[in-house]
């Protein structure tokens, strides 16, 4: 049963937290759930799929692949999605460095090549925040804003 609530959180929508209490509820105390009386390791299963969900959407819409699929979001909402994670860790006392040092990664490769297709091909930026929500981002990702493409801010004038 832990498993199949974790799979359910894993492929919940964009706030798994939500998905997690629901489980934890579901497990523990609604009438027509198991009743169980969920361990500590039981529950750091649930809480690690929460965490692995936000990387995935995190992760999603830092893809520039995606940039044109209807599973994009932007940079905002993959913004706004570490924010959750972070207050989530944060609050369960999980370690999420990993997870931040890869989106860090993924944002410089994301904004590079974003700044390319614009200058180069023409295309319109797919990057929806402003520059300040961009560089608050990044450095909550651990970057400095010198570590952004020269153009950044260019294409996003």
């Amino acid at each position: 049963m832990i498993e199949e609530e974790a799979f359910l959180i894993r492929h919940s929508g964009e706030i798994p937290e939500v998905t997690l209490y629901s489980s934890i509820y579901y497990l523990q105390e609604d009438p027509e759930g198991p009743g169980l009386g969920l361990t500590p390791e039981e529950l750091r299963v649930l809480k690690h799929a929460v965490v692995k969900r936000y990387k995935e959407i995190i992760l999603r819409d830092l893809i520039p692949e995606n940039r044109k699929k209807r599973i994009y979001r932007g940079i905002k909402r993959s913004a706004v999605n570490y924010k959750r994670l972070f207050a989530f860790s944060s609050r369960e006392g999980l370690d999420i460095d990993e997870i931040r040092q890869e989106a860090a990664t993924a944002l410089l490769r994301f904004l590079e090549r974003e700044v390319q297709d614009c200058l180069e091909k023409g295309e319109k930026t797919s990057i929806n925040c402003a520059y300040d929500e961009l560089l608050s981002f990044s450095r909550d990702l651990g970057l400095d804003e010198d570590e952004l493409p020269k153009d950044i801010k260019r294409i996003l004038s």
